[in-house]
């Protein structure tokens, strides 16, 4: 296992995280998130000022901020992120994918973008294929991708969700021979659109509770394909779920009232006094005062050195984080933890 990855959403700069707060020295690659697309197939700017005009870090745009983060790391890969859960692909890339003529535009304008900026590779965030159709469109647009962006000289990526309403609809086996890896959304198990409280990015599931996990999504991924799974980087949420009223996993909570907390901005208290469930690989408290947040599920240290020694034993690829810059630093750092648990050497 040698990555160690994580996102760096645009829209961070404005708040006083730009590029240079990554931990950069502990992470092998680096996600941009997002370009947009259009459904003719071509790439847009989801903020043209913030990509490449906002004075940040010396330099002007976060995207030429982040690129001059090789000069003094020049093994770090740095990847464009396509799409992202706002655009949520419900019509552009669906269009997109639609038409061999679109998807071919998307490969030539991914290539200008990868090519202009030096990126490393794209990673293709659709969210999410949902029919049978889509999948086997998306299969085809990561071709006609992989086709204008050949390996070794560019990386291929797509982040994906682990569960049969998106996977249960894409050749998976196929998708394996063409992507460098595939980043598993192994978070998000629980949240506003589930009817009960959870832990949101569990390695295991507790009986009885209807909600998903790490080892069901990578089973599920075993079972019913031949996806290497030394291409697969699991996801880590450097963000807390919160589920008002909710004392415990399968608790109700009340109906728009569940939210989430950036993993930096949690009380202190909360990471060093969590209740870690080992065998669940997964950490909480409860927040019982008036008003409060009930049932808080969040990584911490001990979890994220749990999940690692079950994915050496899988020989998945590494970890990617949800966000870089929503972590903490040093002892509660849950990058620099991953980073020490899968024993990357400089």
């Amino acid at each position: 296992m040698d990555i160690n990855a994580a996102y760096y959403p645009s829209w961070k700069v404005y708040k006083d995280f730009p590029p240079s707060t990554l931990q950069i020295d502990k992470l092998t690659h680096v996600f941009y998130a997002f370009a947009r697309v259009n459904e003719n197939g071509t790439l847009r700017s989801l903020d043209p000022y913030a990509d490449f005009t906002k004075p940040v870090d010396d330099t002007n745009g976060t995207i030429q901020a982040l690129l001059n983060l090789r000069s003094s790391h020049p093994t770090l890969k740095i990847i464009l992120s396509i799409g992202g859960g706002a655009s949520s692909g419900t019509t552009e890339f669906p269009a997109l994918a639609s038409k061999p003529e679109t998807r071919l535009a998307f490969a030539k304008s991914s290539k200008e973008w990868v090519d202009r900026y030096n990126f490393d590779g794209i990673d293709i965030d659709w969210e999410h294929p949902t029919t049978s159709t889509q999948g086997s469109d998306y299969l085809s647009l990561l071709l006609t991708a992989r086709s204008l962006l050949p390996s070794p000289r560019y990386l291929l990526t797509s982040a994906l969700p682990t569960g049969n309403y998106t996977l249960g609809y894409i050749d998976l086996s196929a998708v394996g021979q063409v992507l460098d890896y595939l980043n598993l959304m192994t978070y998000d198990f629980a949240g506003p659109w589930t009817p009960q409280a959870g832990n949101h990015a569990q390695l295991r599931p507790y009986r009885g509770v209807p909600q998903g996990s790490i080892t069901a999504g990578i089973d599920n991924i075993k079972n019913n394909s031949n996806f290497p799974l030394n291409k697969i980087i699991l996801g880590i949420p450097t963000f807390a779920r919160y589920f008002p009223a909710a004392r415990g996993p399968g608790d109700p909570f009340p109906k728009n009232t569940s939210g989430e907390i950036d993993y930096r901005d949690l009380p202190t208290e909360w990471i060093t006094s969590a209740v870690i469930d080992k065998k669940k690989g997964a950490a909480h408290i409860v927040d019982a005062t008036e008003g409060g947040k009930g049932f808080v599920s969040f990584d911490v240290p001990e979890t994220v050195k749990i999940k690692v020694a079950w994915a050496k034993k899988q020989g998945l690829a590494g970890l990617f984080y949800w966000t870089g810059v929503a972590d903490r630093t040093e002892d509660l750092s849950l990058i620099q933890t991953g980073f020490e648990a899968l024993g990357i050497q400089r």
